[in-house]
């Protein structure tokens, strides 16, 4: 399965969920999305580098692959009581620690940042968000 291909199943069986009795846990805030892009020093992006994003608290990990354009979607499970949780988010050899910001109050806008992956550094857009998955979810 591709990466496009994976990243749109993840939303669709997430979109399935809500129909279930287990509707809660499938809701936005219930989760926290990492996406972003991987690319080489030169800006060219990077095809199948797994991505992942550990809980520190937990361990627990969730992985992604970055598609043709170097774009890569991670749905996590953060539930409000994780506001300020520390996630370890690794593409290839590279690592950076971020912290799961977002309102606890607020029930209907997605939770997550844009975290990018440009040569050798890290850079987190959380303002980036937003856009970058609306534009995701209208692929």
């Amino acid at each position: 399965m591709t990466g496009k291909s994976a990243r749109a199943l993840a939303f669709c069986v997430a979109g399935l969920a809500l129909a279930s009795p287990a509707a809660a846990e499938h809701e936005v805030y219930y989760r926290y999305v990492v996406l972003g892009y991987v690319k080489d020093v030169k800006g060219a992006p990077l095809r199948g580098v797994t991505v992942e994003a550990i809980r520190e608290k937990t361990g627990f990990s969730y992985l992604a692959e970055t598609d043709g354009e170097g774009f890569y979607v991670i749905v996590s499970r953060l539930g409000d009581e994780s506001l300020g949780e520390r996630l370890r988010v690794k593409a290839g050899s590279q690592s950076t620690t971020i912290i799961a910001r977002f309102d606890p109050r607020n029930r209907a806008a997605e939770r997550g940042t844009r975290l990018d992956f440009l040569g050798k550094k890290a850079v987190e857009r959380p303002t980036w968000f937003a856009s970058t998955l609306k534009r995701f979810l209208a692929r």
